[in-house]
């Protein structure tokens, strides 16, 4: 029996950039924070630039993914941002939502470090997924300590030698037992501890340096995963 039901999630934050920057950053420059989305068949249902954006994608049987944007301008260049994600999970509802709740907290942040430190720059995308063996319940915690960075918190200044991937200097500008995130002079290094959610640790690098070789940096990082869970 399928568990399909209705979400919702609903998050209210401000974001250091106008709200045309947002939206720039929502509609077109998703590879610097998230992933990149152009490929999405989906239908903006609402576009009122640059206040309110409703992107909504339809499948059988009533199934739909939809993301609502509402901006408002603040003092000092800033922006007030309302963001309803809402649509139908069709199995394991409470893993999905748990995951999907999470991951939202975690990309909104990494959306105001890209306003604050890397807006407009173009960037070379990367994903790297970890084996299968990082599915255990001490996957993430695994990768933590052979990052030499568990138990870090957020704000913390790290020096890093990762075996090859090189030296690493910046900061941790976000950490919980899920997710970490690293922000150096050029790159946002992002870490999924989706082990929790029933699937394998993974990571972005979203790198603004003007010389990111997607494939390089597949090879290195995935170089350090495969030890790391070997």
């Amino acid at each position: 029996m399928t568990d399909k039901r209705n979400f919702e999630i609903i998050v209210d934050t401000e974001l250091p950039a106008t709200p045309e920057r947002v939206w720039e950053a929502v509609t077109k420059d998703t590879p610097a924070w998230m992933f990149p989305t152009d490929e999405w068949p989906a239908v903006r249902t609402v576009d009122e630039y640059p206040a309110h954006l409703v992107s909504r994608m339809d499948g059988p049987d009533g199934w739909f993914n939809q993301l609502e944007h509402v901006l408002e301008p603040l003092d000092g260049g800033r922006a007030r941002l309302h963001y309803v994600h809402s649509g139908i999970f069709a199995e394991n509802w409470d893993q999905q939502y748990d995951g999907a709740s999470k991951h939202t907290e975690f990309y909104l942040h990494t959306l105001g470090q890209y306003l604050q430190y890397f807006d407009g720059k173009p960037v070379v995308f990367t994903d790297v997924q970890a084996r299968p063996a990082s599915a255990t319940p001490d996957g993430f915690v695994r990768l933590k300590k052979a990052m030499g960075i568990e138990g870090v918190p957020a704000g913390t200044t790290v020096e890093l030698e990762l075996d090859g991937v090189g030296r690493l200097s910046g900061e941790v500008d976000f950490a919980n037992e899920n997710f970490l995130g690293l922000r150096t002079a050029d790159t946002l290094y992002r870490f999924f501890g989706r082990n929790a959610f029933g699937a394998t640790v993974g990571m972005t690098v979203h790198d603004f340096s003007g010389r990111g070789d997607s494939e390089a940096t597949a090879k290195a990082w995935g170089g350090f995963l495969e030890r790391v869970y070997a």
